[in-house]
């Protein structure tokens, strides 16, 4: 009598992501995961939903930015929120689920609440597993590993190419207090003698009506800065970055920034600060392509930029090591490990 093969099939990891199905206008990022993770074919794949999450069966929770799973635009939407995640947290405390972060931010968000600084910390305590963006961030021993944040090349591939003008500067992106646009400004604006024909452009939403007022005033005193202030689509936000011959952005505390992979996506130099991830992003793409401040941004350092970005360089940027199918494997890699060590 001849015995069958009972070989046991490995029984996939199901992964829940703190993320739901994306919107248009989520974060690209979360877009680019969410295809990737979905096409792996070493996990099962699941959105959020709090039904699932408080008592669904499940191995692995990935969280991104877990303040998003707060808030609320009325105040029985934010205590409904808040019951929920801390609903959630019990269920991490006394379930078997094996929490993964990936550090996206190095601080908790500023203005925030008590309660919600006790969630975010929760969260925290809960992490069994990292994954850090790059290695500099990477300070949590054996419980984490880097996976670089992806390329936007196919994310942007059909948006019609658009010739760099030639005497153009910019900034692109959501206008937050951190990223200095302001800066941005005074620096441009003491390049008057030096670059009287040069253009800024800064394109994006204002995060408080505060700034937007604070941008509008110190632009107007400048006839060569153009502003654009407004929430940009995908198409919109790579057709302004191509219509740029450089990108500046003089963010005053720089740990991982998807506006560099974009501009460097589309075939845009950037002007950044100097520190080690973007030194290392540097040598990672080759010459010509990212270019340093230090301190706080002067004209000097946009004038500099403008004249070292007269002529792009010839080789496009090597972004081959962030394609999002690697990712993909190695988020696949990462919950495999963080699951055998939980256990």
């Amino acid at each position: 009598m001849t015995r069958e093969n009972t070989t046991p099939t490995t029984r996939r990891l199901r992964v829940m992501q703190s993320f739901g199905a994306p919107r248009p206008t989520t974060n690209p990022y979360i877009h680019m995961l969410d295809e990737s993770l979905a096409k792996e074919p070493g996990i099962e794949h699941l959105r959020f939903d709090y039904k699932r999450a408080l008592l669904g069966k499940y191995d692995v929770l990935h969280f991104h930015w877990p303040e998003t799973l707060l808030g609320g635009t009325t105040r029985p939407k934010r205590l409904v929120r808040a019951l929920l995640a801390s609903a959630l947290l019990l269920r991490l405390r006394w379930g078997k689920v094996t929490v993964v972060r990936t550090v996206h931010n190095v601080e908790l968000p500023s203005g925030i609440s008590r309660w919600e600084r006790w969630f975010l910390q929760g969260v925290e305590d809960h992490t069994s597993y990292r994954i850090a963006l790059n290695q500099h961030s990477a300070s949590f021993g054996q419980r984490s590993c880097v996976i670089p944040h992806g390329h936007y090349i196919d994310w942007f591939a059909g948006v019609p190419p658009v010739e760099a003008e030639d005497d153009t500067l910019g900034f692109v992106g959501l206008i937050r207090q951190y990223k200095g646009v302001e800066s941005l400004i005074g620096a441009f604006k003491g390049t008057l003698e030096s670059l009287p024909d040069t253009i800024l452009r800064i394109c994006g939403n204002p995060t408080s009506e505060l700034m937007r007022q604070e941008v509008e005033s110190l632009a107007r005193e400048d006839s060569r800065i153009i502003l654009d202030l407004r929430y940009l689509s995908e198409e919109a936000f790579a057709t302004a970055i191509m219509g740029m011959r450089g990108v500046v952005l003089p963010y005053r505390f720089m740990h991982n920034s998807g506006a560099v992979l974009a501009a460097l996506s589309l075939g845009r130099p950037v002007l950044v600060p100097d520190n080690e991830m973007n030194r290392d992003l540097a040598s990672e793409v080759g010459p010509g392509w990212i270019h340093h401040f230090s301190d706080d941004l002067t004209p000097g350092d946009v004038i500099a930029f403008r004249e070292a970005v007269s002529a792009l360089p010839v080789e496009p940027p090597r972004l081959g090591a962030r394609g999002w199918a690697d990712a993909g494997r190695r988020h696949a890699e990462a919950y495999a490990t963080a699951s055998r060590r939980r256990a």
